[in-house]
């Protein structure tokens, strides 16, 4: 990862530095060739959903370019804290193709080229574009994982240059998803990865996503081109004039973690339920399981409404999660500790009990999915929370 990294950031320099070969006032000769470069999925966690990134080649000028949007913004002394803010701000960087390709040879990655039907006038305005936007005071760019990334750019500037000649098709939608259930295809379920984005982003993810909003996938993109037309002289032609298949490696599967969260959670759950049930029959309390438990909630709810309500992350309002994750549960685990519980505690628990039980309606309705990761924990706080408001006060 390390190694990936100082690559990455040798590419910036190389990006920001190198204006040698290229610029803003070189025209493209008549056999150049810009392409969509889609690259399959890596093992890292933000690799899952592969990548797309834009070619510029011409035998004449010696060019052979790759203008990646993917790049981090290694200048920013504050880009850890910018990005838990939502302010991420990523990088246009151009370099030589062929360290790209090298990067995912190396990583075993499939890579295919969709070389991009247009006239001489559009490829000039197309690596025009590029190279205004690549220039070190353009560069930068706000990154929004489904609405601004590596792979709605290349889509944005086809539009751009191609206008009203774009005819683009959808006919690669199949099925009415969202933007949530397009994301869980890429990433196993049963990963902590997987889990933590799904805690933390809320209900706009799960509107039907409209086939311009599927394009924020690698896949898409290239699907979405492949079956997308030009116009040229009144007549229709294939946006696609030829796709290569650059390296021809078995796509990376999706599996869950050796240490999944799925068993973990289930293995506690499992406990909690048992105590749960011997404080019952003993007609008694473990106080430390309240503390763990609610401590544990209100510490997920406070991260969930600073996401909400103190960050720029699109997609965190609107966050049904809050419903079992319960800000006010981390003040009354501390007071669940004295001898003396308050007054209102078994009316606090049978409020909490009715915002539990208001998940499956919502999930059923499709408001907002949950990650069925959860299901066991979801259980374990009914039952603690029904025993809780049955013996506190009593």
């Amino acid at each position: 990862m390390i190694k990936k990294h100082i690559t990455l950031l040798v590419l910036v320099l190389w990006s920001i530095f190198s204006f040698s070969q290229a610029s803003s006032t070189l025209s493209l000769s008549k056999f150049s060739q810009i392409s969509i470069i889609t690259s399959g999925p890596g093992e890292a966690l933000y690799e899952k959903f592969g990548h797309t990134a834009i070619r510029v080649k011409d035998p004449m000028l010696q060019l052979d370019l790759i203008y990646n949007y993917g790049i981090f913004d290694f200048d920013d002394p504050n880009f850890i804290v910018n990005f838990t803010k939502g302010y991420m701000k990523y990088k246009l960087a151009r370099y030589p193709f062929h360290l790209a390709l090298k990067g995912s040879q190396q990583d075993k990655r499939w890579v295919k080229e969709q070389v991009l039907n247009l006239t001489s006038e559009q490829k000039n305005q197309f690596f025009q574009f590029l190279e205004i936007n690549a220039a070190p005071k353009n560069a930068s760019y706000f990154y929004d994982p489904f609405f601004d990334n590596c792979a709605t750019k290349p889509r944005d500037i086809i539009q751009k240059v191609l206008g009203k000649n774009l005819v683009f098709k959808d006919s690669f939608v199949k099925n009415d998803l969202s933007i949530r259930q397009l994301m869980n295809k890429e990433i196993h379920p049963n990963t902590w990865g997987s889990l933590g984005i799904n805690i933390a982003l809320g209900s706009k993810l799960d509107k039907i996503a409209s086939p311009t909003e599927y394009l924020y996938l690698p896949d898409y993109v290239f699907e979405a081109l492949q079956e997308s037309k030009v116009k040229k002289n009144n007549q229709e032609e294939n946006l696609i004039s030829k796709t290569n298949t650059l390296l021809d490696f078995k796509e990376k599967e999706s599996n869950s973690d050796v240490i999944s969260p799925f068993w973990v959670i289930l293995l506690a759950s499992i406990i909690g339920i048992f105590i749960t049930y011997k404080d019952y029959t003993k007609n008694k309390r473990s106080k430390w399981l309240d503390f763990l438990i609610l401590s544990i909630t209100g510490i997920f709810g406070v991260l969930i409404l600073f996401l909400w309500f103190f960050t720029n992350h699109s997609t965190a309002p609107n966050n049904f999660n809050f419903l079992w994750a319960f800000t006010p549960n981390l003040v009354v685990a501390f007071l669940l500790l004295k001898k003396n519980q308050p007054k209102w505690s078994r009316f606090y628990f049978k409020a909490v009990l009715i915002l539990l039980c208001l998940i499956p309606i919502i999930w059923i309705i499709k408001i907002q999915l949950f990650s069925q990761v959860l299901i066991p924990f979801f259980i374990l706080l009914g039952v603690r929370y029904w025993f809780l408001q049955k013996t506190l006060n009593r």
